[in-house]
């Protein structure tokens, strides 16, 4: 009966072991997404401030894409007639605030910076169907970043908002597609905006913000990492949690350490 005992004992640590080690998998992925998320973002910010301060490039703005090789993201940005790059920043992973070159001469657009414009206008124009449900409520705006890999893009929509001292949680939406653009799968991880303030009525600030999850997203998600780094800099806010209903957990997430970590209820 002992031998049983420990037996069954045994065969139950060794699920729960690996229980946690797919977990933590997952949580690592999270976090991977998340970076690169947040790199092409924090670019696209930085870059557009700089390209916007310049008259004569703002006055022939007709859009941007965002791309990188090894640790440099590139932001090219691109003329009304989307034919011809107006300018064109390189930033290092290791520094998104100031590029460490600027390139403003009026050439034609490199094949692969016109493929990813192809495919992200392809990607939005299919947006418009009923079924995806994209909408965006008043005061919040679109941010659409595209990442490309080896047999698919993945075009992310996360929230963004000229409101103060607002984290935009929320509204979030992913689309798979294949290689020439179309929709193979999509999510939308938030059913709305969840707006979390970071300043308390009196004056005083926030120091971490908590949302919980709908059982069709049970883990934290890239998207949220990502935008509470966008704006939980700029507000001073080091870490936020999620609640979990599917899995009765909270997910803990630092910003110094960059790393999701588990709490029980």
């Amino acid at each position: 009966m002992k031998k049983i005992s420990a037996l069954i004992f045994g065969l139950i640590s060794i699920i729960s072991f690996s229980q946690e080690k797919s977990e933590e998998v997952i949580l690592d992925s999270i976090v991977k997404e998340a970076d690169l998320l947040y790199k092409y973002e924090k670019v696209a910010w930085n870059s557009t401030d700089l390209l916007m301060s310049k008259r004569k490039l703002k006055k022939n703005y007709g859009g941007y894409v965002i791309y990188h090789s090894n640790d440099t993201i590139h932001a090219s940005f691109i003329d009304k007639s989307q034919e011809k790059r107006i300018a064109r920043y390189s930033f290092t992973a290791s520094d998104l605030e100031v590029p460490y070159n600027s390139n403003f001469e009026l050439i034609e657009l490199s094949e692969s910076e016109k493929e990813l414009l192809d495919i992200k206008i392809k990607i939005v124009n299919n947006l418009s169907d009923e079924k995806y449900e994209v909408e965006f409520p008043q005061g919040f705006n679109p941010n659409l970043v595209l990442l490309k890999d080896e047999n698919e893009y993945r075009l992310y929509i996360i929230m963004g908002t000229p409101k103060s001292n607002i984290i935009p949680f929320g509204n979030d939406y992913l689309f798979k597609t294949d290689l020439n653009g179309e929709i193979k799968e999509w999510k939308k991880f938030h059913s709305r905006v969840i707006p979390a303030q970071t300043e308390m009525p009196n004056g005083g600030k926030v120091i971490s913000a908590v949302h919980s999850h709908l059982k069709t997203t049970p883990y934290i998600t890239a998207t949220d990492i990502c935008t509470f780094r966008l704006y939980g800099e700029l507000y001073g806010m080091k870490e936020f949690m999620v609640l979990s209903t599917a899995l009765g957990k909270y997910f803990k997430y630092n910003i110094g350490e960059n790393k999701i970590t588990i709490t029980e209820p």
